[in-house]
């Protein structure tokens, strides 16, 4: 249950690390005063999102192989090493759900954000290889909120102090060594 838990929170916290998502947090924590609702808007889309993507994810072993596992999720953190030196844009228009306030906009916003995101797919892959899902939702819920509540806080501030190229490539080199160990020490 612990690998499930540590597994999920590192590969959410690090994937994090210059997603549109952080960018979006940053969006939201300089239009609205409210941290504590960006903040809870963030924990429940992710709940919702990560929820369904784990439980989708525990649906889907059923029918992997036995023995795949470890080289699904091996493959996933090389896949998701590969995909963070892409960087992503703030896609994230003045949309009418702002009017609604920071909790009701952080919610949507995150949600949809999260939809077909790297987060979101490791979610399901992380589900399908541990039987914990509980523990993967629980570990990627927090993860995500250990990426994006500094930048709730701090975001203006990081982002004069740290390169963004450098921490995707940091992650990517921190991902690829989890995927090449996952695949040697899990099968």
């Amino acid at each position: 249950m612990m690998d499930a838990f540590f597994s999920s929170f590192s590969a959410v916290a690090l994937a994090e690390i210059g997603d549109k998502t952080q960018l979006l947090s940053l969006f939201l924590a300089a239009r609205f005063r409210s941290r504590t609702a960006i903040i809870a808007g963030i924990l429940l889309a992710t709940l919702l999102n990560h929820a369904a993507s784990a439980w989708f994810g525990a649906w889907v072993a059923q029918f992997i192989p036995t023995g795949w596992h470890g080289w699904l999720l091996g493959a996933s953190f090389i896949a998701v090493a590969l995909w963070l030196l892409v960087p992503d844009k703030d896609d994230s228009d003045e949309n009418t759900v702002l009017k609604y306030g920071a909790f009701v906009a952080s919610t949507v916003l995150f949600f949809l954000a999260e939809i077909g995101d790297k987060t979101q797919i490791a979610t399901v892959l992380l589900a399908a290889t541990y039987d914990a899902t509980s523990w993967v939702i629980i570990g990627t819920t927090l993860g995500m909120l250990a990426a994006n509540v500094p930048v709730v806080y701090a975001g203006r501030w990081l982002l004069e102090k740290i390169s963004l190229d450098w921490a995707r490539r940091a992650a990517c080199a921190v991902f690829m060594l989890l995927g090449v160990m996952t695949i040697a020490f899990y099968n």
